[in-house]
């Protein structure tokens, strides 16, 4: 398999016959593994920008920054529509590594009961001083200029479960409101100005496509609500890291040396078109990209767990979760510290 190649796959159904499936497809992966076959990591994904992995390790990767594509790893990216349906297929084996947000990494441990889930990669984190927080706006001309204005009125999410929609629902609570209703994110903008909701909540490009026609204003960022938030970070399963960390040392080295590629200023507009072209999108949409104006993105890829534990707790107190969940625990960043050890040669 060449560097540039991938596979691309999308969300299978569950059931049982496709879980007997899925670990006799696993014995034969562990059989051909045993004949020197490259490690496949099957990674999930949901959209790009908001996770990199598809652009970083897919058909427009940088070649020559991946040393061990092909050689002791190779990645097949699997397309699902969000984080729950990730959490399932993560406790049936049928991926190796999910993006979870603090919301869907609590509800794996407490109703999936995946014990052995660890944090290994950092996604990008919401609210960091100088960077992106998501939005929550209202119409312009909208006589709603406080929270308690929204008394009465109608908020509307991109998903229920998620990162912004637990936001929404936290302010909300704090206001004794709760009238919440799902969209998806292009529907939320044409929505707002139809006057069919009177909040909507957007994260980026979304939001800078929203405020670009003039018509918007914010009401408040998430990061008035949770301050700092580890919006998104990778998981993998223990037994899957314990048995593969060779290969994955690798992997993690080569997704490091990619991450600081995109990051570099210097590869701005060549990281953005890369971006585009991944999207077929034109590139002035994410011109934002990889700059203040976006979400902070650690250059290692080191999740930030204070944050992060700061965010399961919140979410307890919100009565979301039920148990105190201690993220330390349940990470394992062994990989990543090794890898940024080994950038700086």
């Amino acid at each position: 398999m060449s560097v540039r190649s991938i596979v691309w796959r999308g969300a299978i159904a569950r059931g049982a016959g496709l879980f007997l499936a899925a670990l006799l497809v696993a014995a034969a992966t562990g059989a051909m593994r045993a004949a020197g076959e490259p490690l496949d990591i099957r990674i999930a994904w949901t959209t790009v920008p908001g996770q990199l992995t598809p652009v970083l390790f897919g058909p427009y990767a940088q070649a020559h920054l991946l040393r061990h594509y092909g050689k002791t790893y190779v990645v097949t990216h699997e397309h699902y529509a969000g984080s729950g349906p990730m959490v399932s297929a993560l406790g049936a084996g049928q991926i190796d590594i999910a993006q979870l947000a603090p919301s869907s990494l609590g509800f794996a441990i407490e109703n999936a009961h995946l014990d052995d889930v660890r944090v290994i990669t950092e996604g990008w984190q919401d609210g960091i001083a100088g960077h992106y927080s998501s939005m929550f706006l209202v119409r312009k001309d909208s006589p709603i200029k406080t929270v308690d204005d929204l008394k009465g009125k109608v908020v509307a999410v991109n998903a229920f479960g998620g990162a912004l929609d637990i936001a929404a629902r936290a302010m909300l609570r704090l206001h004794h409101l709760d009238s919440i209703v799902e969209a998806a994110f292009p529907n939320l903008d044409p929505m707002l100005e139809e006057k069919k909701v009177d909040l909507i909540s957007l994260s980026l490009p979304f939001s800078e496509i929203a405020e670009a026609h003039g018509d918007v204003r914010v009401l408040f960022r998430m990061k008035d609500v949770f301050g700092t938030t580890q919006m998104l970070f990778n998981v993998a399963r223990a037994s899957f890291l314990d048995k593969n960390r060779a290969a994955l040392g690798d992997f993690f080295a080569d997704y490091v040396r990619a991450q600081h590629w995109f990051l570099d200023p210097a590869n701005h507009d060549q990281a953005v078109a890369l971006v585009a072209e991944f999207n077929k999108r034109p590139a002035k949409i994410y011109s934002y990209l990889f700059t203040d104006r976006d979400d902070y993105r650690d250059p290692n890829a080191r999740p930030n767990l204070e944050a992060l534990q700061r965010n399961m707790d919140q979410l307890k107190g919100l009565g979301i979760l039920k148990a105190h969940i201690d993220v330390k625990h349940y990470a394992d960043l062994r990989f990543v510290d090794a890898a940024a050890k080994m950038s700086k040669n």
